[in-house]
């Protein structure tokens, strides 16, 4: 019988050893600049019911139709593995009464989503999620403050070659004019779009706008702009926004273009796109309609934003940028003989209380093995510990780097390796 061979599947991605300290020193640098903007962490569950993705994503979206993992319990209820973070945090913050606080609200998380696409540069059916939300105001201030913590997040990683993209794509009211427009501009094209477009053209023609195909896109690149059918209210706000965003600096390209791909978004959008590559970095909007749409007692603002880890990563190494320090042990203690074996096992076990990275032989090496192995490891210093050095209660500790040796008190080794 055949050897079985199992791989990962199609889609999902394996983070090794060398590669996950570049997860950690991304995640824990996003947290830090969270931490910075007043942002607080929030964490939910993996799956939702699936009504929540549609009352708030929005059925017509891709993503519902096309794209979510969704399946039934054995009770019965439909479940969907989620497919972006907002929804659930709009969820959590209903369930747990987050809304009657102090306002505005303002949330972080770091969270694995799931669509079902093609697997793309940087992206995967499982890919990873920082976002953040904010929450209880309209002013176009707060705008600016997600837009600009965007930025100093993708700057803190070091990566600068970017552009950043701006629109509005007006409210409600103002969108039911521009609704029209596009519905009469493409019903002349309909036998030209795919079968998922035409059936856009009568429930959300704005979703044509963000479709990945070649020929639909031609199409939509002649279609009326947002811009030209706002409402004075939404005018002056994005206006504002621009002028918030003029005031500390930020540069930005208006583009219309911009509808971003999930119908909860209002008003601002925009996203962070790599020269380079032309991919998009970091996406997000503002949402006044979500909260209102899930609970309708409640008439809540929100915006905010998400980025892609896998992204972020790649954008980091075609930029060079650092990923830190390596963690390398700090110090690998050999030994010869039962006594000196004791001996290395209790200092590693007291450096390690004390924060120290140290590491000694489990495998029964022999002493010349031993060494092989710390420098294999990158050890930066090493001690060996036999009979003598034991009783003396004194031994060589050696650099790797330099070579240069020097004799330590074994009570004084905390010190002396820090």
């Amino acid at each position: 019988m055949a050897n079985l061979k199992y791989e990962a599947v199609r889609g999902t991605n394996d983070v090794l050893p060398c590669e996950s300290a570049k997860w950690q020193y991304v995640e824990k640098s996003l947290s830090d600049v969270a931490y910075r903007y007043g942002f607080r962490e929030v964490r939910f569950p993996t799956f939702e019911k699936t009504e929540l993705f549609q009352r708030s994503v929005g059925d017509t979206t891709d993503v519902v139709q096309k794209e979510m993992y969704t399946f039934c319990t054995k009770g019965g209820t439909s479940i969907t593995l989620r497919p972006e973070g907002t929804a659930s945090v709009a969820r959590l913050c209903l369930q747990n009464g987050l809304f009657a606080g102090l306002m505005p609200l303002k949330l972080f998380y770091i969270i694995s989503c799931f669509r079902y696409e093609k697997p793309q540069a940087g992206r995967y059916r499982e890919f990873h999620q920082f976002g953040a939300e904010l929450y209880g105001t309209q002013e176009p201030s707060s705008d600016c403050e997600v837009i600009s913590f965007a930025d100093t997040a993708l700057k803190t990683l070091g990566i600068t070659d970017y552009v950043l993209k701006i629109n509005s794509i007006g409210c409600p009211e103002c969108r039911k004019n521009f609704l029209d427009a596009l519905r009469k501009y493409f019903d002349g094209y309909r036998d030209d779009l795919c079968q998922t477009c035409q059936e856009r053209l009568e429930k959300n023609p704005m979703r044509i706008l963000d479709c990945k195909s070649d020929i639909c896109g031609k199409i939509a690149a002649g279609a009326p702009r947002i811009t030209e059918y706002l409402c004075d209210g939404c005018s002056r706000h994005f206006e504002a926004l621009k002028a918030a965003l003029d005031n500390i600096g930020l540069r930005y390209e208006t583009d219309t273009s911009i509808v971003r791909g999930l119908d909860y978004y209002t008003k601002t959008v925009f996203e962070f796109v790599e020269n380079s590559t032309g991919l998009t970095l970091l996406a997000g909007g503002r949402y006044d309609g979500l909260i209102n749409e899930l609970d309708g007692n409640k008439n809540i603002c929100g915006l905010g934003f998400a980025s892609g880890i896998e992204r972020l990563i790649s954008a980091m190494e075609n930029a060079h940028a650092s990923f830190g320090e390596d963690r390398k042990c700090k110090i690998f203690i050999g030994y010869i003989g039962e006594k000196g074996a004791a001996k290395a096992a209790k200092t590693v076990k007291y450096l390690r209380d004390n924060g120290v990275s140290a590491e000694t032989d489990i495998s029964g090496r022999s002493l010349k093995a031993q060494m092989k192995y710390a420098d294999k490891i990158g050890a930066e210093n090493t001690l060996i510990l036999g009979d003598d050095e034991v009783d003396k209660g004194s031994g060589a500790i050696r650099n790797m780097r330099t070579g240069e040796c020097s004799e330590i008190d074994l009570d004084d080794i905390l010190d002396t390796v820090r």
